[in-house]
């Protein structure tokens, strides 16, 4: 029987404790929804108001130069290659996932134009099926989604592009980059990758797996706050072949010539378009700080250890009240996530959240917890499981201010 104690004495031996202090947390909070927001860094409000008050308000626009806003999406990205297996020039941020996956899905199509075929999965997050429904409308190319276990068996010659999420945002159950990154080239076809329930929470081997092509948001583990910009890869041997759809100024090579004839640039860089969201891209790297210095093989281990006892703990203390765990048990297999299904899951995380626990819901079914290993603590785990029990074995889910749907779930 795993105990109390236990969960104590992983949390005295944890040696990313530390880590924790740097994020401002409530601390009447267990916060285990960093896989859809995450929690924000305490050097982020000195960061914004140097921002507003110095920059903007005094700078005004000479702060594009004097504050060296202008190279903020390289020098972002840089700080996210280190976190992904890219080389330096590899990643630009800008622009939000869909937008950037829209550009990578043409920009692969295209350089596999004899191919017809866009291979996706279907449990994958609806926004990456609607924009390769988009792309292969625009291409003229099929869009195939097949179960997750069918996925290797149905990359062949006819496929042009494989477009896989790394951690399934559902069940985080992670694909095995390598094996079907190597099966896409075996038969020439190129592999798009969606990071956003991986990058800031495991190691990732983007060249080292011979990626093409990824993407990923700056606002889950990364920690960039609400709707912070997205990045893009493109591996340094596509570089300058790689034509993006939306052809933005900022993606020119010689932007401030301001001639009418599109020149891409030669780098990353010509996968810009339009001025970048400033504000957002200075509040995603200095939250990237908190990374400084991690070793991300000793993240993943903490991520895994968080994950086993919660699912030790869900077999120990929540059997017979309804929940089933949907994630893989194989830690090999999961991401930084835990899922649990269960026919009242909307009102029991309704109900955590009214005892300051909070998680994740998706429809229908679906209670997810995020398990940031940078703040996440193994005595949140056995607190969450205790407000789980005792919330299911009173009913005290069974409310009708629990049942309200918000706009935001």
């Amino acid at each position: 029987m795993i105990t109390q104690t236990e969960c104590l004495v992983l949390d005295a031996a944890d040696t990313l404790a530390d880590r924790r202090s740097r994020f401002d947390l409530p601390p009447d909070t267990i916060y285990l929804d960093g896989n859809s927001l995450g929690a924000m860094p305490a050097n982020v409000p000195g960061r914004i108001k140097q921002t507003l008050e110095q920059e903007w308000a005094r700078g005004l626009i000479r702060s594009w130069n004097d504050a060296n806003w202008y190279p903020a999406p390289q020098r972002t990205g840089n700080k996210i290659a280190t976190l992904t297996g890219a080389e330096q020039g590899e990643i630009i941020v800008a622009d939000s996932t869909s937008v950037n996956l829209f550009k990578v899905l043409v920009a692969a199509k295209r350089m596999r134009a004899g191919r017809r075929v866009i291979l996706a999965e279907k449990t994958n997050f609806p926004t990456n099926v609607y924009i390769a429904t988009s792309v292969a409308q625009l291409t003229n190319s099929e869009l195939r989604c097949v179960d997750p276990d069918e996925v290797l068996a149905t990359i062949d010659e006819n496929t042009a592009v494989v477009s896989l999420t790394h951690v399934n945002y559902r069940t985080g159950k992670r694909y095995d980059m390598e094996a079907i990154t190597r099966r896409a080239h075996e038969v020439g076809a190129l592999i798009v990758w969606d990071l956003c329930h991986s990058v800031g929470a495991m190691p990732i081997h983007l060249n080292r797996s011979q990626v093409d092509f990824a993407v990923g948001c700056g606002y889950k583990y990364l920690n960039g706050g609400p709707g912070a910009p997205s990045f893009v890869f493109v591996a340094r041997r596509h570089l300058d072949s790689v034509q993006q759809p939306l052809t933005g100024w900022h993606g020119h090579a010689r932007p401030f010539d301001f001639t009418h004839e599109y020149v891409p640039h030669s780098g990353i860089e010509r996968m810009l378009t339009g001025t970048a969201p400033q504000i957002g891209i200075l509040t995603l790297e200095a939250a990237l700080e908190v990374f400084d210095g991690i070793d991300l093989d000793v993240l993943r281990d903490k991520s895994v250890s968080l994950g086993n006892l919660f699912i030790e703990l869900v077999d120990q203390e929540l059997e017979g009240l309804g929940f089933s765990v949907i994630s893989p048990r194989d830690a090999q297999e999961r991401g930084s996530q835990v899922s649990l299904l269960h026919e009242q899951a909307h009102a029991i995380t309704q109900a955590l959240i009214s005892r300051n626990v909070i998680n994740g819901f998706r429809a229908p079914d679906v209670l997810r917890f995020g398990l940031a290993p940078l703040y996440v603590r193994h005595i949140d785990v056995w607190n969450t499981i205790t407000a789980l029990r005792e919330i299911t074995e009173t009913r005290a889910w069974d409310s009708d201010a629990f049942k309200i749907r918000k706009a935001v779930s």
